[in-house]
């Protein structure tokens, strides 16, 4: 995420020994000269270990997509699984208790069933995830069943099922260089966003949501995604430029959007980050947020607009 918002008031019970809400820092005093000499940003993140865990995270994601196929499927649904578990604690906080159960497995069973039987086993597994649910809430009744249902739902269709489209665009022919593509453009959304936001932001996209989104963030993001989009076509796809460009705005797009739904979801439960996995970035799905909303959109374009591509 290029943003990060202030934390929203505490609504639930779902809060840490210390009375703050879960994944949110503690408050106390704070200022410049204490970010600098703790090595934080504006934003209050620790640049250091943010720059150190992005660096071990592409790494990894890069061995499995060149080297190790498997590795990287199961590298993103280990990270689907954890996301899974973040947003099933986070909301709590209202009293929606998701079915941990069905909903995990399912989470498991999704990007192993797009990666090996495509897009008809991707549907298969969806329907076969939420009949699951139904029946372990059956089973198992708990009072609001109706929420907690709907709960679970929602999480397998927000994670399992968004991230699993990656894995379908991996399948295609130069799959790897198409996922790379994408993440390259997820990073480019936050951080050209992030620099002109910081430094040219002053008119707000979304207040209510998210108040350190700007237009002027926006437009940094559009740039620079559209820069890396159209060199990656060219160089990466040997694809027409035009492919790059029309990806590139596309992923913006879908980037923001994954951005602001989750900063609506964490104000109303009025936490700050979904977890604490990983040092300087919050939780994994404030990593996650943009790339399942851009995974659909690229495997869509890359279907419909390159020759051979399905």
């Amino acid at each position: 995420m290029s943003d990060v918002e202030p934390p929203a008031p505490d609504r639930g019970p779902l809060t840490a020994s210390s009375g703050n809400p879960i994944g949110s820092p503690a408050t106390g005093p704070s200022n410049r000269k204490q970010r600098r000499a703790a090595g934080t940003s504006r934003a209050g993140r620790d640049l250091p270990a943010a720059i150190g865990v992005g660096l071990a995270l592409l790494f990894t994601v890069l061995i499995g997509l060149f080297f190790m196929p498997l590795a990287f499927v199961v590298t993103a649904t280990v990270f689907g699984v954890i996301g899974v578990w973040e947003v099933s604690r986070a909301l709590q906080v209202r009293n929606i208790h998701v079915p941990l159960v069905p909903v995990v497995a399912g989470s498991v069973a999704l990007p192993f069933a797009a990666y090996l039987g495509g897009t008809e086993a991707l549907g298969f597994a969806l329907v076969a995830s939420a009949v699951a649910v139904l029946l372990w809430r059956s089973l198992d009744p708990t009072e609001d069943a109706t929420r907690s249902i709907l709960g679970g739902l929602f999480v397998i269709l927000w994670v399992p099922f968004l991230i699993s489209f990656a894995l379908l665009l991996f399948q295609q022919p130069q799959g790897n260089f198409k996922v790379v593509t994408l993440l390259l453009l997820v990073v480019a959304n936050d951080t050209f966003g992030y620099l002109l936001g910081a430094f040219f932001g002053k008119h707000p996209m979304a207040p209510k949501i998210s108040p350190k989104k700007s237009w002027e963030g926006f437009a940094g993001s559009v740039g620079g995604a559209v820069l890396i989009g159209v060199m990656a076509s060219l160089f990466l796809l040997d694809l027409p430029w035009w492919f790059g460009l029309v990806l590139a705005i596309a992923t913006v797009a879908a980037a923001t959007g994954g951005d602001l739904a989750e900063s609506m979801i964490k104000r109303e439960l009025g936490i700050k980050d979904m977890g604490t996995a990983l040092p300087g970035h919050g939780g994994v799905m404030d990593r996650l947020d943009s790339i399942v909303f851009a995974s659909p959109v690229a495997y869509v374009l890359s279907s419909t607009l390159v020759p051979g591509a399905m």
